[in-house]
């Protein structure tokens, strides 16, 4: 039933599957369309796209970008998500996605204008002294104007694109159907989990629609750095906020990257660099709630070196045996401690199979070497971490996706605050974190809740097992216990068989339609055409389309 509501969506957006179809065939990837077996079920639309020869020669990574990229918003968007996922794509892949730009033409602000009336209940004119027609920035979900209050207050309002909605759920609705026929026919790709992968990227993108989650984004942020005088956030103006619409505070300031910017207005690079590196460890490694998109343009510094947050449409959380697993993994490279790194890689992921533990320590110890004997100022901890997560991805073992989010924050933090500051070193800024983490940990308090939490589960686990151990005896007893068994690797023989099998049903039928067409006409049934049996000649004709289908989709297989 599933398989059938599945291929009714693909069939409900049938011009926008042939749209995606017909570009990945123009960028060379005819022979995955037909492994997916895409050919078949659009196979009316596509019979001379599938057979135009490919206008793209770059390498395949290239031209899986130049596809997203063409595909638009929400394809792009989840090629932005894919940058970040090293078990999922080897490294040039994620390379060539990290190119993705996210930039779309502005929309009508008569169109901005009408979002926000229909929104918020009241005509623009009765909600702002100001609103600008032209945006500040236009992006695929949404684009920002600036306006001000009745009272003259500057803030800015960020409106999402018409119709987006309707879009991306359509989008992902095919993402969804490829995926399942990537796992289907693709063993090898089965323990990635493409349908997974497709529906982290659905919750993404839905939580980056829904501005009034952002909105709340922002006063948590604004929440845990409540007593730090150097984090700024914008004030969210909740009466003037929808799922479509966010009005926020308009901060002023410093790009984080502006050098000439900083020296005019008095500001020390080195003090902004260990200012943001120390905010980003508290949300790593204090809070667990972290602004996952720290570009320059999403950072202002104001006067006195005070860091100014933007755009929270990207966050991450990592909860505290996260947090207490990545402590341990650097504390791990710090003392060189090969099998304790091994451990703690191997807490944070899942995996269905136990991992060959000897060739994983040697990977890991391979690793090792590369930075526990340098100095710790070239450490990179992000990528470090990224390293890390990819080689574990070579054991057929999956890593949480805020980890991901968290590597990529780091990475993009790191390459700032070495522009801020080359010498800076984010290892030792790290070190007093880590150590908080691990001496929490270790502590009075946290012992007792995991002895705590140990003896609920025990608990739990011996009033449970009579009544489940009883369950399995009745249902032994009534003969309804059903032991099951998976057998891997026979997907693509199974696919086979039932192509084989289909073909041998539709020749039967092909044949009993001749059979039958013949008898008709030797009973000479009426009505009749020139003397012969009219029923009978409808049937032979029937036979004869029947029979060069078949011969055609045989042909096209390559098997005849």
């Amino acid at each position: 039933m599933g398989g059938l509501q599945a291929l009714g969506r693909t069939y409900r957006h049938l011009n926008r599957y042939r749209e995606v179809v017909a570009v990945l065939a123009k960028h060379g990837f005819g022979d995955l369309l037909h492994m997916l077996r895409l050919d078949v079920y659009i196979e009316a639309g596509l019979k001379g796209v599938m057979r135009h020869p490919p206008v793209d020669t770059a390498e395949r990574p290239e031209r899986v970008r130049l596809a997203l990229q063409d595909l638009g918003p929400t394809f792009v968007k989840a090629g932005q998500y894919l940058s970040m996922r090293a078990d999922v794509l080897p490294a040039e892949y994620l390379r060539e996605l990290a190119k993705l730009q996210d930039r779309v033409p502005p929309f009508p602000a008569e169109e901005a204008r009408r979002i926000v009336e229909e929104d918020l209940g009241r005509p623009v004119e009765a909600l702002f002294k100001r609103f600008d027609v032209l945006p500040l920035a236009a992006a695929s979900i949404a684009q920002i104007h600036s306006a001000a209050l009745l009272d003259g207050s500057e803030v800015v309002v960020k409106v999402e694109r018409p119709r987006i909605r309707a879009v991306v759920s359509a989008d992902l609705e095919i993402m969804a159907h490829i995926a399942g026929l990537a796992e289907h026919y693709f063993p090898e790709w089965a323990w990635r989990r493409p349908t997974r992968v497709v529906a982290e990227i659905a919750r993404s993108l839905d939580h980056e629609m829904d501005f009034s989650l952002e909105a709340a984004h922002v006063e948590r942020f604004a929440r845990q750095f409540a007593d730090n005088p150097t984090v700024r956030v914008p004030k969210v103006h909740r009466a003037l906020s929808s799922a479509r619409v966010l009005t926020l505070e308009r901060l002023h300031g410093v790009k984080a990257d502006d050098l000439a910017g900083m020296a005019r207005e008095g500001l020390d690079p080195r003090v902004v660099a260990e200012r943001l590196a120390s905010h980003y460890l508290a949300m790593i490694f204090t809070h667990g709630f972290f602004h996952a998109d720290p570009h320059p343009g999403n950072l202002l510094v104001e006067a006195d070196h005070v860091v100014a947050y933007l755009d929270f449409g990207m966050t991450g959380r990592l909860d505290r045996a996260l947090r207490e697993s990545l402590a341990e993994i650097v504390l791990a490279v710090a003392q060189v401690d090969q099998a304790l790194l091994g451990k703690a890689l191997l807490a944070l992921c899942e995996h269905e199979e136990e991992p060959d533990a000897r060739a994983f320590e040697e990977d890991v110890a391979e690793l090792l070497d590369q930075y526990a004997y340098r100095p710790l100022g070239e450490w990179r901890l992000g990528r470090m971490l990224e390293q890390f997560f990819q080689t574990t991805a070579r054991y057929r073992v999956l890593v949480p996706p805020d980890l991901f989010m968290m590597v990529k924050a780091l990475t993009e933090l790191e390459s700032l605050t070495r522009l801020l500051d080359p010498r800076f070193d984010a290892v030792s800024a790290a070190a007093p974190f880590i150590r908080r983490v691990q001496e929490e940990r270790l502590g009075p308090r946290r012992m007792a809740e995991r002895f705590a939490e140990a003896g609920r589960e025990t608990l739990d686990l011996l009033t449970s097992a009579p009544s489940e151990l009883r369950q399995l005896i009745r249902q032994a007893r009534r003969g309804r216990l059903l032991i099951e068994f998976e057998h891997k690797g026979l997907e693509p023989a199974l696919s086979e068989l039932d192509q084989i099998s289909n073909r041998l049903a539709y020749a039967i039928l092909l044949g009993s339609l001749v059979i039958g067409s013949a008898l008709v006409v030797r009973s000479g049934i009426p009505p009749y055409w020139r003397g012969v049996s009219l029923p009978g000649i409808g049937g032979f004709l029937l036979a004869a389309v029947m029979g060069f289908w078949l011969l055609i989709a045989i042909l096209r297989h390559g098997r005849l």
